[in-house]
């Protein structure tokens, strides 16, 4: 079978890979790209582990085709610091709102899209955001409460 060529923007910069008709786009990120950030939780779309986000719209890479990555911006953990921590890392660290750590990648992208989108969210908005992100060893009140945190940081900063 031939190879697709495909040209992208990721984390901000031009990208071209080839793959298969077939090939997830997690699995061209990890692979191709040495992009390991998103993990694998599932492979079906119902964990949130390989969260990234497509033209700004959270999106989970492992029900993504690799090709519909063509002309499209996609930003990936890799991309979520610059110089220094996101506001949302550095909060995720200082509330020990982590543990294993594969399901933090999507759940940061996840929640930088909340606050992206609306700066001021409420508890219940947190919730629904992340619903999509599953997390097998903490509770979930660390990391709505650092989202929430970062959210009233951000917005004092400004």
């Amino acid at each position: 079978m031939a190879k697709l060529h495909v040209s992208t923007t990721i984390n901000g910069e031009p990208q071209e890979f080839l793959c298969d008709a077939d090939q997830s786009m997690l699995d061209v990120l990890r692979g191709p790209l040495g992009l390991t950030g998103a993990k694998e939780g599932c492979g079906t779309g119902d964990c949130g582990a390989c969260t990234i986000t497509l033209n700004g719209r959270i999106v989970c890479s492992c029900l993504m085709l690799a090709a519909e990555a063509e002309g499209q911006k996609i930003d990936t953990i890799e991309g979520m610091a610059g110089e220094e921590l996101h506001p949302l890392q550095q909060k995720f660290l200082e509330s020990a709102a982590l543990q294993c750590g594969i399901c933090t990648p999507g759940v940061l992208m996840a929640a930088k899209a909340l606050l992206e989108k609306n700066p001021d969210p409420t508890e219940h908005e947190v919730r629904f955001w992340l619903a999509g992100n599953l997390c097998r060893c903490t509770g979930y009140d660390k990391i709505i409460r650092a989202v929430l945190d970062t959210a009233a940081d951000m917005r004092a900063a400004r």
